[in-house]
């Protein structure tokens, strides 16, 4: 009998190459913690300037950037002479949306990303097994990890903030908890723009250390109180709104109902929980969180979900779903105690 051979699909070969290639995006985060893109922003220059004022050695330099330039980041604009392109800009730290810190390379992950062969074998995340802590642990015993990882979280809050903000009434608000908030980025955010909110930031001790200073810039101190704590804890008790963003995939199922019963015990009838979620849609089309949500297999265990799996923790933790709504970014999930009737936002 004879079997087929398989079609030799040369464009299907190159774009699986390119799709493989852990190079750029290694490439691409050393570039920006280098603040090259910042060099770059008076116009182009050349690799020569660029390694002396980023520290770089000439050589390298060009090889990274000009393996960058092939993909759209950054250009060649004469030989050895390179300026941004509009991939690039966003790396500039004075980009209104600045994703510099977005793209930390931390070694302590690059190392637990070598275990994924064993995630996917046995579903335990790689990080505790490779480093003998669970990421949080240590987290909290690596401050310079921990302080990249606020800054990455903080970089992504400027986009969240824009999109997220308009897909709720917070106007409507008095006091509102941000569950896990972490330095206090996205509650200053909200403080700046919605007057009449006080916020209570909850996050450990080691995280809201830097609190202080972020919301003394941004001139809200006077409105946030800061809780150091555990949201596996009790919380604090009768907030018109509760905020858990991106908490509930760094969790298990049992873990993750842990964190959402606390939310309820504190809620009034007529409180609220936003669950600010990636959430994991079905088909074949791309979305970011079907990518994130094997980076959070790897680090912690926990997983990003479908609508219907985040309704059912609902559910256990004793909540009612209220309102879904999506936006560029995050999706807003509503949701109130299970025994008390909807009222309006």
């Amino acid at each position: 009998m004879l079997v087929a051979r398989p079609r030799a699909d040369l464009g299907a070969l190159t774009r699986l190459t390119e799709l493989a290639d852990y190079i750029v995006p290694f490439t691409v985060r050393v570039v920006a913690d280098l603040g090259v893109a910042d060099e770059l922003a008076g116009g182009p220059r050349p690799v020569t300037e660029l390694a002396e004022a980023t520290g770089a050695h000439a050589p390298s330099l060009l090889r990274a950037l000009r393996a960058l330039a092939g993909k759209g980041i950054f250009t060649e604009v004469e030989p050895e002479v390179f300026g941004l392109t509009p991939l690039a800009e966003p790396l500039r730290t004075d980009h209104p949306l600045s994703l510099r810190d977005a793209y930390p390379l931390l070694t302590a992950d690059v190392r637990a990303w070598a275990g994924l062969d064993r995630c996917l074998r046995t579903g335990e995340a790689a990080f505790p097994r490779v480093h003998g802590a669970d990421y949080w642990t240590h987290l909290q015993r690596h401050p310079a990890d921990s302080l990249a990882v606020d800054r990455w979280m903080s970089s992504l809050t400027k986009l969240h903030l824009r999109t997220v903000l308009p897909a709720w009434p917070w106007d409507r608000a008095r006091e509102v908890v941000d569950v896990g908030g972490g330095d206090g980025a996205f509650l200053a955010g909200l403080l700046t723009r919605y007057r009449q909110l006080r916020g209570v930031l909850l996050d450990l001790p080691h995280v809201v250390a830097a609190a202080p200073a972020l919301l003394d810039r941004a001139a809200v101190t006077d409105r946030c109180r800061i809780v150091p704590g555990s949201f596996f804890d009790p919380l604090p008790a009768g907030a018109d709104l509760y905020v858990l963003k991106t908490i509930l995939p760094g969790w298990d199922d049992a873990q993750a109902t842990t964190i959402l019963r606390r939310v309820a015990e504190a809620m009034r009838p007529d409180s609220r929980l936003l669950l600010l979620e990636a959430i994991i849609p079905t088909g074949d089309a791309f979305d970011v969180a079907k990518l994130v949500d094997v980076h959070t297999l790897v680090l912690t265990g926990g997983r990003h979900r479908t609508q219907a799996e985040l309704v059912g923790l609902l559910s256990d933790a004793g909540l009612r779903l209220d309102r879904v709504v999506g936006t560029p970014t995050l999706t807003v999930i509503a949701a109130g105690p299970a025994g008390a009737r909807p009222t309006a936002p």
